[in-house]
Formats: C-alpha cells, sequence, structure tokens
C-alpha cells in the first residue's frame, strides 16, 4: 500500500513528504502536517461528542424526573441510553485513531476502518438524536413544581413587655 500521491508540477509526491511550496506571488504556503491535522480534528469532534454527552444525560435525568407517567418514557430512555452508549464508542475509536501515526503506512486501512466506523457511529447517533427532538417534552408535561415537603415554621412566643422581666413571678 502506497502514500497517496498529490500531483505537483505533473508527477506524484506522497503527502506526508510535500514540502512549504512558492506561489508565483511569492507567498509561501505551508505543507500541511496530516498527523497535526488529524489530531485537531479528533479533539474538535471529542468536545462535540462531549457537548452532545451533557445534553442527552440532562435529558435522561429529566426523563427518569418525570417518571413512567410520560408516554413516551421507554421509547425516550431506550433512544437515550444507546445515543449515550454510541457516544461512549465513537469517544473511544477517536482516542485510538489519534494514538496512530497517519505516515505509518502499514496502519492507513486500520485507520480509514476506524474512521469509517466512527462516522457511522456519529451517523446513527445524529438520527437517534433527531427522534429524541421529536419524541421530547412540550413545554406542558413536565412538572410545573416538585413536590416540595413543608415543614412548618416554628411559633415563637413574642417578648415581654419589660425586656428586663425574666419570666419569674
Amino acid at each position: 500500500m502506497e502514500d497517496r500521491p498529490d500531483r505537483r508540477n505533473g508527477e506524484a509526491v506522497a503527502l506526508n513528504t510535500l514540502e512549504d511550496v512558492e506561489a508565483p506571488d511569492g507567498k509561501v504556503y505551508r505543507a500541511i502536517n496530516m498527523n497535526h491535522y488529524a489530531t485537531k480534528k479528533s479533539a474538535a469532534q471529542s468536545m462535540l461528542d462531549v457537548a452532545l454527552l451533557m445534553a442527552n444525560s440532562s435529558q435522561l435525568k429529566t426523563v427518569l424526573y418525570v417518571g413512567p407517567q410520560y408516554r413516551f418514557y421507554i421509547p425516550l430512555i431506550v433512544l437515550l441510553s444507546l445515543s449515550i452508549t454510541l457516544q461512549v464508542i465513537v469517544g473511544l475509536l477517536l482516542v485510538f485513531i489519534v494514538k496512530y501515526d497517519l505516515n505509518d503506512v502499514r496502519k492507513h486501512a486500520k485507520l480509514s476502518r476506524m474512521n469509517n466506523v466512527a462516522t457511522v457511529f456519529v451517523f446513527f447517533t445524529v438520527l437517534i438524536n433527531i427522534f429524541i427532538t421529536a419524541l421530547g417534552f412540550e413545554g406542558n408535561t413536565v412538572r410545573t413544581s416538585p413536590p416540595v415537603m413543608s415543614i412548618p415554621e416554628p411559633q415563637l412566643s413574642p417578648l415581654p413587655n419589660d425586656v428586663n422581666t425574666t419570666g419569674g413571678l
């Protein structure tokens, strides 16, 4: 398996061996470092994954709080659990993808498979979250106020008229 070639001046050049290129107007363009690019891409994707994971966790907490009287209780529990599971798997895949060197040709097939699996899982996560949103809460389905345990106010006796009196006869 060879490095993927890029065409420059009619000749094939491996992506990981590109040098800086000077444009006709005198500007110098740096070649892209594929490892650096992949690491940044995975980090950004991981941050989005964490944000969605937090949102799904909050939604799951709300569904559990409302309880089984909500008509879509079971479907939402299942969809939210599936979404969270897929997000954890994608996060782990991204950690492993970042660990490999993109310039190692022997790893290209494995990295490609892992990247494709992560992409498919992200697609299904988005699809599941569309259904979660569709089955989500309208304004009147969530309890308006949580049940409050009432504690009676302590009854205080009024102060005596003469504050120098201690209550004795």
